[in-house]
Parts: structure tokens; C-alpha cells; sequence
């Protein structure tokens, strides 16, 4: 028994070469990436500072996170980050409708199609700072830019995860309700909404997850919500400040997560 083991190792290709190969390069990247660190940018009192920033992280600033009176108080900036991410959804979601429609094979030509795909992969090719940027430029800073960014920047993602549930539409409903003699705007009622409607609103729930975080970014171009009020802190080294921002950014987004899960679960178990 040994020996036919002994045989087959000897049968089997070596794989020391390649291994050493695949370790030499390894090894070589770890020391080309170690070399081209400038450990002398750091500063003489960088541990003095990072020492300061875990100080500050630890000892939020307690009146300024549940100050409720102020429009500067994180309650009111993170519901003001809220409602823009809920109105970008929103008014996202809606926009997304029309092209998924045109987007999907069984509803309308190909050449339709290859047309709107296009337009819509262009949509989602240009990152969503890119859009804030041109809409400050046309409606100033503030929530209103932070909306028009996250509507514009939802019609990629929603509108292709409309058409996958579009194109699986049960068509036999639809053909035995023309056999009843329905009208369309009876087949669109009683037909395709009941189909599209739940799967619709999980992908507008997950849609909204995600543009609650993204509008956080958004604050670094003045599109409103809590994102310039924590980069204003941070540059100005007001790390309690800081700490209570992120303390509520983080009970926030935890909340929205349950519910959202919550819901998305029962839509998708009816």
C-alpha cells in the first residue's frame, strides 16, 4: 500500500518551481509596496494627535448629539439626511419606471432596447460627487442638490433590477384575462401591478439603504444633510464633535436597517 502511494507521489507533477516563482513575486510586491511608503511625511507629534482623535472619539460631545432645539444639532441633520435620501429614492424609483419598461425585451423592440441600456449605463457611469458637483453649480448648495444627486444617480441600479423582474412577468395571466374579454387598463390593474408591485418596492427599499449612506459623501460638495457638518469638524479638529456625528450616523442607519430588512422580508414572503 505504501509503495503504490509512493508511486503516485512520484507520478504527480512538481509544483516547486511554480510555488517558488509565485513566492519570489509575492515577496518582491510586499517590498516594492514597503518601499514607496514616505514614512517621512509623518509628523513629529502624529502620536500626539492620534492620541487626541481617540480622546475625542471616546468623549463625545453630548449636547450637541441630543440637542433637539437646534437646526445645528445632529437630530435635526440626520433627519435632514434622511429626507434627502428618501426623496432621491422616491423620486429615483419613479424616473427608473419608463426605462425599465424600455428596457425590457419582452415589452418593447431591440433596437428600443440598445438605446435605452445605453443611456441608462451612461447614467450610471458618472460617479455621484461628479453630480453633485453640477447640480450645486445650477441649484446652489443645500438638500435640494443632495435630492436631484441621489434621484439621478438611483435610475442606473433601480431601473436594471426593474427590468430582470419585468422580463419574468407571468404572461399567462395576461392571456387569460384577454380571453375574458379585459381591457388594458384592466390587465395593467388586476395583471401586471399585483406582480410588480412587491418586487418593486423591495428594490426601492434596498435602493433607499444604500442612498442613506451615500448621502453622508455628499456633504463634501454642500448637497446638504450631515456630511459638510463632519467634514467642517474634522478639518477644524473638533473630534467630540465628530464622535457624536458618527455615534448618531451609526444608530441611524442601524434603525433603518431593521425596519427596511423587516419589511423587505414580509414583501418578499407576501
Amino acid at each position: 500500500m505504501k509503495t503504490e502511494i509512493q508511486e503516485r507521489l512520484k507520478q504527480e507533477p512538481s509544483h516547486l518551481l511554480y510555488n517558488t516563482i509565485l513566492t519570489c513575486l509575492f515577496t518582491c510586491a510586499i517590498l516594492w509596496s514597503a518601499f514607496s511608503l514616505n514614512l517621512t511625511s509623518l509628523k513629529a507629534d502624529s502620536l500626539e494627535i492620534a492620541g487626541n482623535i481617540i480622546k475625542g472619539i471616546l468623549t463625545p460631545d453630548i449636547d450637541f448629539l441630543l440637542d433637539f432645539q437646534s437646526q445645528k444639532g445632529v437630530p435635526f441633520l440626520l433627519f435632514e439626511t434622511l429626507s434627502i435620501a428618501f426623496l432621491g429614492t422616491v423620486f429615483g424609483s419613479l424616473l427608473a419606471i419608463p426605462f425599465s419598461f424600455l428596457m425590457a425585451e419582452n415589452i418593447v423592440g431591440p433596437y428600443i432596447v440598445a438605446i435605452t441600456r445605453l443611456l441608462v449605463v451612461a447614467i450610471r457611469t458618472v460617479p455621484a460627487m461628479v453630480y453633485g458637483l453640477m447640480f450645486v453649480a445650477v441649484s446652489g448648495q443645500g438638500p435640494m442638490t443632495g435630492v436631484l444627486t441621489m434621484s439621478l444617480t438611483s435610475i442606473g441600479m433601480v431601473s436594471k433590477l426593474y427590468v430582470d423582474i419585468i422580463e419574468e412577468l407571468d404572461k399567462g395571466v395576461l392571456e387569460s384575462m384577454t380571453s375574458m374579454g379585459c381591457t388594458n387598463l384592466e390587465k395593467i390593474r388586476f395583471g401586471i401591478l399585483p406582480q410588480l408591485a412587491a418586487a418593486f418596492l423591495s428594490v426601492t427599499i434596498y435602493r433607499f439603504d444604500m442612498n442613506l449612506r451615500d448621502t453622508t459623501t455628499l456633504g463634501l460638495v454642500g448637497a446638504g444633510g450631515i456630511g459638510a457638518p463632519l467634514i467642517f469638524a474634522m478639518n477644524t479638529f473638533k473630534w467630540q464633535e465628530v464622535s457624536a456625528i458618527l455615534i448618531g450616523l451609526i444608530i441611524l442607519i442601524l434603525l433603518v436597517e431593521v425596519f427596511s430588512n423587516r419589511i423587505r422580508k414580509r414583501l418578499v414572503n407576501g
